[in-house]
């Protein structure tokens, strides 16, 4: 007869990569808490909002060939951004595209340019980590 060996149960959340990294580090590290924790505002909208509103504003600048019909404009409406204001002032963007109008999902789109802002924060941070830990230790060759 042999022994069963009970394997540790894997949370599959969607933290679990974050929960993973944070039990095997033992140095200095930039967190989803650090990130979300430098994030003060968060605007969202679509290409075909920010064209509409540069045209009202008289700040619209596009190159558009002539007879573009409106359904070639509706596929502004399928690009999403999401600007991020940092405690310090600075912006940073993330965007997604629906390739299919029938797949389109607003919700989704902010998720998904959300999520590609924040990686984008999170390198920004790892930036600062990094010249801080330079900074207190000679640069090794």
């Amino acid at each position: 007869m042999t022994d069963t060996i009970a394997l540790p149960v894997i949370d599959p959340g969607p933290d679990s990569l974050e929960r993973e990294i944070a039990a095997k580090s033992t140095a200095p590290r930039v967190t989803l808490a650090n990130v979300e924790a430098e994030i003060v505002a968060e605007h969202y909208f679509t290409a075909a909002d920010g064209r509409n509103g540069a045209i009202e504003a008289g700040t619209y600048e596009g190159r558009e060939k002539p007879l573009v019909a409106d359904a070639d404009l509706k596929s502004l409406g399928l690009l999403t951004f999401c600007v991020l204001r940092l405690k310090n002032g600075f912006t940073v963007t993330g965007e997604s595209a629906c390739a299919s109008p029938e797949n389109f999902n607003a919700e989704i789109g902010r998720k998904i340019a959300r999520e590609n802002a924040v990686n984008k924060v999170w390198s920004h941070l790892g930036f600062r980590l990094r010249d801080k830990l330079a900074a207190s230790k000679p640069v090794m060759a």
